[in-house]
């Protein structure tokens, strides 16, 4: 995997490099739980963590665990400056740097802010089930829970509509892990030209912001200004773009994606009639997290589980694993929609919280109500399901689906 990836996962860990085994890793979770909770792989030259108290102390402890991953002992600087971008975004900053770029759109997150957005979210929705809906089958991925928060995402920025099937392929080539057991230097090779695509695309739109702004999100951070009165620097800038267009779709697709799994092998018919649907989108978040794994590096030596970690050491946090331990968990293995409380770390935790959470949860409520107030008789079509080819997103690449319209449509 190259040095620049988003989350610095050198490869998947042996158990979970076939596509089968990423589809449903859970079992190798509660393994690593039970008889190595932390534990090395010389050959990622990387620690794993995978119990809920070791994971959250990982992510809340920004002094020990930072999120730079230029300072692990593994890391080799790319070979393309442009591919360094992806360390300038406040995701892999650590405070207060951190802070001061989170601060420049924080406004534009917060929940008030959001709950405004509900109605043009739900025209979305209506507009592409509209479409979508005509003939019986269904994917929920590719007619849903794809299109929906690129728009959002898109609107939110302020680029034309034209460019956001570009957004779609930047953002599916900065998750896809070259670490795959098929077409990995396809797959780099995409990556590289992506960072390039959208260094040059950002750059010239930010500029046309500073000389001509607007009423959109773009403008912020083209105009932004620190507290010694200088302009976010041409890195700060084009890392916070590529933040909000990755962060700003790829979770909440894959968090609707993973809620009408759920639904399904759950035998939910209508989770909007039949579970309070904000608490049951919490149990999807822990159940079938978006996010399965971060990555940090330890910056002193720090004992861990039990272990030695020394300092440079690159850590991953398996959030997907902490989501379903049991000592955490009551029935961690079984999806209750109604759970409650549900302290999951779906999100993350800590400092590094994901500024999206809002949103996301906003349009996968918004989605979920539109489609399954149009949709009866669900039923997952006769297909293989193959998961998003990532080290650290978790989802499938479609979820295809037969239905009967409700009754009232």
């Amino acid at each position: 995997m190259s040095s620049a990836d988003p989350q610095g996962l050198q490869a998947f860990p042996d158990e979970l490099s076939s596509r089968d085994a990423w589809l449903e890793p859970y079992d190798w979770y509660r393994e690593m739980r039970a008889e190595r909770p932390v534990r090395y792989d010389p050959s990622r030259r990387t620690w794993d963590v995978f119990r809920y108290d070791d994971v959250k102390r990982v992510l809340d402890d920004d002094g020990t665990f930072s999120v730079d991953l230029r300072r692990s002992t593994a890391y080799q600087p790319p070979e393309r400056p442009e591919e360094e971008l992806i360390f300038e975004t406040m995701l892999l900053q650590d405070p207060p740097r951190h802070d001061a770029l989170r601060a420049v759109v924080e406004d534009e997150f917060r929940p008030s802010e959001i709950r405004d957005m509900e109605p043009r979210i739900r025209e979305i929705a209506d507009e592409l089930l509209a479409d979508a809906l005509d003939g019986g089958e269904f994917d929920v991925v590719s007619d849903l829970a794809y299109p929906l928060p690129v728009i959002v995402i898109a609107e939110l920025l302020g680029v034309p509509a034209e460019d956001r099937d570009r957004f779609k392929r930047w953002s599916d080539a900065l998750v896809a892990s070259t670490s795959a057991e098929e077409h990995a230097e396809e797959v780099q090779g995409e990556y590289q030209r992506s960072q390039y695509e959208m260094a040059t695309y950002f750059l010239e739109v930010l500029e046309e912001r500073r000389e001509a702004p607007r009423s959109d999100l773009l403008t912020t951070i083209a105009t932004a200004e620190r507290e010694d009165g200088t302009r976010l620097s041409q890195e700060e800038a084009l890392g916070t773009c590529i933040l909000l267009l990755v962060a700003g779709n790829i979770t909440t697709t894959n968090l609707i994606v993973n809620a009408v799994r759920c639904f399904l092998e759950a035998g939910i018919s209508n989770p909007h009639a039949e579970t309070p649907l904000p608490t049951a989108i919490e149990e999807v978040l822990r159940y079938r997290s978006p996010i399965q794994a971060m990555s940090r590096v330890a910056t002193r030596d720090v004992v861990l589980g039990g272990e030695a970690i020394e300092a440079g050491d690159q850590v991953i946090a398996w959030m997907g694993s902490a989501n379903r331990d049991e000592r955490q968990f009551p029935d961690a293995g079984t999806f209750v929609p109604d759970r409650s409380p549900n302290q999951h770390l779906g999100f993350g935790h800590g400092t590094h919280y994901c500024l999206g959470a809002p949103l996301a949860r906003l349009e996968a409520r918004v989605a979920l109500e539109e489609f399954y107030d149009r949709v009866a008789g669900i039923e997952l079509a006769d297909v293989e399901l193959r998961p998003t080819r990532s080290s650290f997103v978790y989802g499938v690449e479609s979820l295809p689906i037969r239905y009967e319209p409700a009754a009232d449509e």
